[in-house]
């Protein structure tokens, strides 16, 4: 069983978000990730459009027989590219911008996520049995005409629907795909995705060695023992292939971003939201930031930041010592006004970083099943050693308020 759903500029209108929790409901033995409690927002069609917690799937809740991310560990690669069952939640996330032959600049967001219904594998012969549920996020946006547009899938890992293998490396929805090279190995990528008149075919090369996130890979994100995540990251992937937007067929290149988590439980009581830029500079500096929000508004101290050189090596970034960001402007939905900050200058003073941060396009709100707002954006100021720099990104921001985006 799947079910697609178009977003934001897709066919299928305001309901899609409806449908879909219809079906996360009905089918909670294939799609639910963390069970039925949605907050209501009013669409401007005049239905109510539910939307899921992203906060509740990533807390404390539905521990008990699953591994949990305690202690610092060894990476294995190839083995850590494929999944990791004993751990609740997992993601394979990639966003990147892109140049096209005819002139235009391209943002996009390819995300497969892994969720276990239940500790153990169920038994029986039957290819359908299985405890695995998956979910996929793919968005494009087209710069320059202000198009963004979102897809959701949703599938259980049996029958061949959809899962994930660690050799050779592959992680598939239906006809969605991140997998490996089998004759080379996991590098260079191949994903593949498709929706809403949108056809995308992309190769990510390796780029710089992968970045170990948090403390050699232990991410903490929430006050208790277990509240984090294991959490890697290929920062600047060179990337080509083609992009089809209704009739039209592009050759692409630019770069990408992977990022590679998972855990059982990550955020505590208390922890409302996130705002997490990845940011990529002409000089070849790039910055990782993540804001845990608290209920008050003000950052949690387990905020954390990177920066990595151009040679790869990663610079921790001390919360509320080295690095502040600071939001300069606002842009409300108009699904229902929910107000998400539109705009940033991201300081690291002891190094002479001072970057404004601006959305290339102010509506990039992915309304699906867990509403957030995740989009391209644009860079500008001053880097390391404080020389000019220019770049470009992606920022998510999740737990904003609205009637629709109460955590």
């Amino acid at each position: 069983m799947m079910q697609q759903i178009g977003g934001v500029g897709g066919r299928s209108g305001p309901n899609g978000g409806r449908s879909l929790w219809r079906l996360a409901c009905v089918l909670v033995t294939v799609v639910s990730v963390i069970g039925c409690a949605p907050a209501s927002s009013t669409d401007p069609s005049g239905g109510d459009e539910a939307f899921l917690s992203l906060v509740e799937t990533l807390g404390g809740a539905d521990t008990v027989g699953y591994a949990r991310a305690t202690e610092v560990r060894d990476f294995l690669f190839p083995a850590d590219h494929g999944p990791h069952e004993e751990f609740r939640t997992e993601w394979w996330y990639v966003t990147g911008n892109l140049d096209a032959d005819d002139g235009r600049e391209l943002g996009f967001q390819f995300t497969i996520f892994r969720s276990s219904l239940s500790p153990t594998q169920p038994g029986g012969p039957s290819a359908w049995s299985t405890n695995q549920a998956y979910m996929g996020h793919f968005a494009l946006t087209d710069i320059a005409n202000e198009d963004f547009r979102a897809v959701e899938l949703f599938a259980r890992g049996g029958g061949g629907l959809a899962g994930a293998v660690t050799q050779p490396f592959e992680v598939w929805l239906e006809d969605w795909r991140l997998e490996g090279d089998t004759e080379t190995g996991v590098f260079p990528m191949r994903l593949a995705a498709d929706g809403e008149g949108l056809d995308v075919e992309l190769f990510l090369d390796s780029g710089k060695p992968y970045v170990l996130q948090g403390e050699s890979g232990l991410s903490q994100k929430g006050r208790e023992p277990g509240n984090a995540s294991y959490y890697y990251a290929h920062t600047r992937m060179p990337t080509v292939g083609r992009v089809v937007i209704d009739s039209d067929t592009l050759t692409v290149s630019g770069l990408s971003w992977l990022d590679r988590e998972w855990s059982t439980s990550a955020l505590s009581d208390g922890q409302v939201g996130w705002d997490w830029f990845a940011l990529q500079l002409d000089d070849g500096w790039e910055m990782m930031v993540y804001q845990l929000r608290l209920e008050d508004g003000t950052p949690d101290p387990l905020s954390d930041g990177v920066l990595i050189d151009p040679d790869g090596r990663r610079v921790p970034l001390d919360w509320g010592r080295d690095v502040s960001v600071e939001p300069t402007d606002t842009w409300a939905s108009p699904l229902d006004g929910a107000e998400y900050p539109s705009g940033w200058r991201i300081q690291v003073p002891g190094r002479g970083w001072d970057l404004t941060v601006a959305p290339a396009v102010r509506d990039q709100e992915l309304r699906v099943a867990f509403r957030y707002w995740e989009g391209s954006v644009r860079v500008s100021g001053s880097g390391e050693g404080g020389r000019d720099v220019l770049g470009r990104g992606y920022v998510e921001l999740t737990g904003y308020a609205g009637p629709g985006l109460q955590e």
